[in-house]
């Protein structure tokens, strides 16, 4: 069973028909033991860094995300859902991240030519062995929206880069925790490649 984590905030809905189309048991929910007798948890997200967190903290998600990382549970942030896991965001100045994990939340820089937010289809270069991305080869494509990019502390984690405006800590994977700046609900059969190999784990 994999818990996809409610907080009136994401798009719950394409990764809970992403997962239910490999054949996996999923329920979103933002029930306390439902997440904790979770197999696997994803924490989706869009929007904005500081509404997401005031969210978690107000259904007291972010103690149950915190339990479920240190029970070495697979844990998956998608999209805003990455960013959460970080210290915090320029985004939101003075508003704290869960910190899972070290790193900056940094708004894209302008660049001419170039559109923020980040909206379609980049190329991922591959880095570090990371288990998301079992059996996909090359410069996998798969789909963005953002306007702020992960720069971690640890390049060791980084599983996966992009290059717009700048270069982009696009995936990270340490121990249990794995997330993605990108929609692999999105983003066709590498998407759910990535899921697969999620689910898997």
């Amino acid at each position: 069973m994999i818990a996809i984590i409610d907080y009136d905030a994401g798009n719950l809905k394409s990764v809970e028909k992403a997962l239910q189309f490999l054949g996996q048991e999923c329920v979103i929910t933002r029930d306390f033991h439902e997440i904790e007798k979770a197999d696997k948890v994803i924490l989706p997200g869009v929007g904005s860094f500081g509404d997401a967190m005031s969210q978690l903290r107000k259904f007291e998600l972010d103690k149950v995300i915190h339990e479920v990382a240190a029970e070495q549970k697979p844990f998956l942030g998608i999209c805003l859902g990455l960013q959460l896991l970080f210290e915090g965001s320029e985004e939101s100045e003075g508003v704290e991240g869960l910190h899972l994990l070290d790193g900056e939340i940094l708004r894209i820089p302008e660049q001419e030519g170039l559109k923020i937010p980040n909206i379609g289809w980049n190329s991922l270069d591959l880095q570090n062995n990371g288990r998301l991305f079992e059996n996909l080869n090359g410069n996998p494509f798969v789909y963005f929206v953002h306007s702020y990019y992960l720069k971690a502390r640890e390049e060791s984690i980084v599983k996966a880069t992009i290059e717009y405006s700048t270069h982009i800590h696009a995936s990270v994977e340490k121990d249990n925790i794995f997330a993605c700046q990108f929609h692999p609900e999105k983003s066709g059969t590498v998407g759910l490649q990535i899921l697969s190999n999620f689910a898997k784990l």
